[in-house]
């Protein structure tokens, strides 16, 4: 029976770090035992691409590995030293011990409920206080994600790992099978998209999750199509629905307030300190972005162009009730 990649990275990961010498790769062939069947079964090029796989992952999580001859037989071999993969001690002031809190309860899909659970009950058992008055349990923010695609999706974008899944277009009567390298997932207006690249249309597209019919089929392979240092979901969304009426190519002028706004942040072209107060950023305008402004209230303030200030300024009116 095949070993979950997860397990096998743990094997690895305990391996290394429970060893007082470095640790070939044939002493870690023998120990872990994924590593064992995958050359019993294949060959030593396969063992030898698992291994190297695993720990260039091991190193993307932050596992320091360090490469050294081994003392027995003179290869090389592999350690990861306690003293230089042990976490600092974590200190939080009631704030941020706040945030964190109210970021635990956003989801509401069991996986991540569970999972935000488990972190704050190692964070308490750690020391770190964590309060409970009724200033910071009024607000209950909430991330439905009830699509039985959204896990398997959110992982796969996060291993970067192709996929298939049946998928039904609006107005169509039948779904058809799609292969996608996906990049990322948000929720916009209340429905959850993907944004990733399609290899049979071989270009950038976006699927709702709640039109993905049956399983979603992970793929063995690499990404073949080039990834975005930034994906705009809700760009793409726009740009397929036939909203995108915004010139190519536009920007908008904003003024934040420094430490907030974070989202627009990273997405901004250019970015001017004006003081100690407020910086100055240059970000594209696209289709929504007026509801996105609207979002931050008083720690944004539109400079241009003017149809979008006076969006955003509609939008703070509705909500605040204020008419003309």
């Amino acid at each position: 029976m095949a070993i979950a990649k997860a397990e096998r990275l743990m094997n690895l990961a305990l391996c290394l770090m429970n060893t007082r010498r470095p640790l070939s790769k044939k002493e870690l062939r023998e120990s872990v035992e994924a590593y064992r069947e995958a050359w019993q079964q294949g060959s030593e090029d396969a063992f030898n691409r698992m291994f190297e796989r695993d720990k260039d992952d091991l190193r993307e999580l932050g596992l320091v590995i360090d490469v050294d001859e081994n003392a027995l037989d003179g290869e090389i071999g592999y350690l990861a030293r306690r003293d230089r993969n042990r976490l600092p001690e974590i200190v939080l002031d009631a704030e941020e011990a706040a945030a964190l809190t109210l970021v635990a309860r956003v989801w509401q899909q069991a996986k991540m409920s569970g999972a935000a659970s488990g972190a704050l009950q190692k964070l308490r058992a750690a020391g770190v206080p964590f309060a409970e008055d009724a200033e910071h349990t009024a607000l209950q923010p909430r991330i439905p994600a009830r699509e039985a695609a959204f896990e398997p999706l959110l992982v796969a974008a996060r291993d970067r790992r192709p996929v298939t899944f049946d998928y039904r277009k609006a107005g169509a009567s039948a779904a058809e099978q799609r292969a996608v390298e996906p990049w990322a997932l948000e929720c916009w207006r209340g429905h959850w998209y993907l944004a990733g690249y399609d290899r049979d249309r071989q270009s950038a597209r976006v699927f709702r999750l709640s039109r993905i019919t049956g399983k979603v089929r992970s793929r063995a392979g690499s990404f073949t199509g080039e990834v975005p240092e930034h994906v705009d979901v809700r760009a793409h969304v726009a740009r397929f629905a036939g909203e995108g009426a915004v010139t190519e190519g536009a920007t908008a002028t904003v003024r934040l307030r420094r430490g907030a706004a974070f989202p627009l942040r990273g997405r901004a072209i250019a970015t001017t300190r004006v003081d100690e107060q407020w910086d100055e950023l240059e970000i594209p305008y696209g289709y929504g972005l007026g509801a996105d402004l609207a979002e931050f209230g008083p720690d944004v303030v539109v400079l241009g162009p003017d149809d979008l200030r006076a969006d955003v300024i509609d939008r703070l009116r509705a909500v605040a009730g204020v008419g003309e």
